[in-house]
């Protein structure tokens, strides 16, 4: 409990410290924010702060602290430090500085700013990848909360995808203050209550958690770290995917002044919901081996209604699986209003009208369903690299923005690095890339991510 407060009370710490710090080289204008500038009713429409943050959490975070926590809690509590430090210096600077970044460029998409900072080049190659992750994450929440609903109700689950769906083109189309903005903040809290009521529960029993705290690697199967954990814990810690979703709410803050509280402060919060759910998965089963036990058997979501009848009954599991199921939905359909989104940037389509917001809406839940009906169990497993690959990306953008500014740019350059440096050694340890060896791997991320510090710095040093 004691070492689970203080990593809890670090991340607090990190907001209120180094957060300020981030904001202030950020240097906010108190210019008027898009929402001010030109509401359109549809997409731009001014939030009460404590509403965009609560959908900016629920957006980013989804299953993601969940799942993401349990599978890392494998590696033992070492991993406990990967969220703690991951959040404060990269997950959160890179989820305000690119939210930022959009509110500076009128809410714009991450493809539109790709494209004023890397060049018109790039950004056909970052609409497909983009568009297509986008795609595909949404497939896979309308997939698996239709398969749960199925299995709850004893029903088709080939029904259920279909009202998922329909779901997911009412809450794609509509204005966003209709239903996420009435909604999601209620599903946000409970996603807050559950995995609270769960760690008091935890805490509650005659666990003793962390007696034997090892700052090592506890795989049962020695799979090593670097780059693995970095990779299986990443919302919680850093995700790529957050750069998607935060323009939605840039187009919604009233003042610059809120964009530390609802980017950095959203990211900060969804760390300890991760906190919480990785040392469920530590202090609930006797070893990592019992917990990867369970996993293989289960997988993550079987290991979730494990935990929570464990500690709150069959009621508790029951509603563990409702919870489940929203989070599940709720992060598929901000999926397809951010490829809507996105092609709107692309295609410069204004969004008010609404037959635009129909073909756009008809094209990205197209490609949904036909992403739903195909075997994408082997292109998922390559979403977790391509995830810390488009957060990799996301800090170099804000780096070369923070340069060009003349602005503390070492805040984005160091995680950007590092960020890099493990990309690149899991696209060279994974059987589904190279399959090199460990040491081969590690060795090759660590020499790509020096190469692209220094060639930063030689090519930016007169700029």
């Amino acid at each position: 409990m004691f070492l689970f407060l203080i990593a809890c009370i670090t991340l607090v710490l990190g907001y209120c410290i180094y957060g300020l710090f981030v904001e202030k080289v950020w240097g906010i204008s108190h210019a008027p924010t898009p929402a001010v500038k030109h509401p359109d009713g549809v997409d731009y429409i001014p939030f009460p702060t404590y509403k965009a943050f609560l959908i900016q959490f629920l957006n980013i975070a989804g299953l993601g602290p969940v799942f993401g926590a349990i599978l890392g809690a494998v590696y033992g509590p070492v991993c406990l430090l990967w969220i703690v430090f991951g959040c404060i210096f990269a997950g959160a600077v890179h989820d305000y500085l690119s939210g930022m970044l959009s509110l500076k460029h009128d809410g714009k998409s991450l493809i539109y700013l790709m494209e004023i900072y890397f060049g018109k080049k790039i950004k056909y190659v970052a609409l497909f990848l983009l568009v297509s992750m986008l795609l595909l994450v949404g497939a896979i929440f309308a997939k698996s909360p239709a398969q749960m609903l199925g299995q709850l109700t004893h029903s088709s689950m080939w029904l259920w995808l279909a009202v998922v769906f329909g779901y997911y083109f009412v809450a794609t189309l509509l204005p966003i203050d209709k239903l996420i903005g009435r909604f999601y903040p209620i599903f946000a809290l409970c996603l807050l209550g559950s995995s609270i009521c769960l760690i008091i529960a935890l805490f509650m029993r005659d666990i003793p958690p962390f007696l034997n705290f090892q700052l090592a690697n506890l795989h049962p199967k020695g799979l090593p770290l670097f780059p693995l954990l970095f990779v299986t814990i990443a919302c919680g810690a850093i995700s790529g995917f957050h750069a998607t979703q935060s323009p939605m709410i840039a187009r919604c803050l009233k003042d610059e002044k809120y964009g530390r509280p609802v980017f950095y402060g959203a990211m900060i919060v969804e760390g300890i919901v991760a906190l919480i759910w990785a040392t469920l998965g530590i202090c609930f089963y006797p070893s990592t081996q019992h917990l990867l036990n369970s996993i293989n058997q289960a997988d993550a979501g079987g290991v979730v209604s494990e935990i929570a009848k464990g500690l709150l009954g069959n009621v508790g599991g029951i509603a563990t699986i409702a919870s489940v199921v929203i989070l599940a939905i709720t992060t598929g359909d901000t999926c397809f209003r951010s490829a809507r989104l996105t092609l709107a940037d692309f295609l410069k389509l204004p969004q008010e009208k609404i037959r635009f917001r129909l073909a756009l809406s008809f094209a990205v839940l197209a490609g949904g369903i036909f992403l739903s009906v195909i075997n994408v169990s082997t292109i998922w497993r390559y979403f977790g690299w391509f995830n810390q690959t488009l957060a990799m990306f996301t800090l170099w953008l804000t780096t070369v923005y923070l340069k060009k500014t003349k602005k503390c740019f070492w805040i984005s350059l160091v995680p950007a690095v590092f960020m890099t440096a493990v990309s690149s050694a899991y696209i060279a340890y994974d059987k589904l890339f190279l399959g090199l060896s460990v040491d081969t791997a590690q060795t090759t991320g660590i020499v790509v991510g020096f190469i692209s510090l220094i060639g930063f710095l030689g090519l930016t040093k007169n700029n």
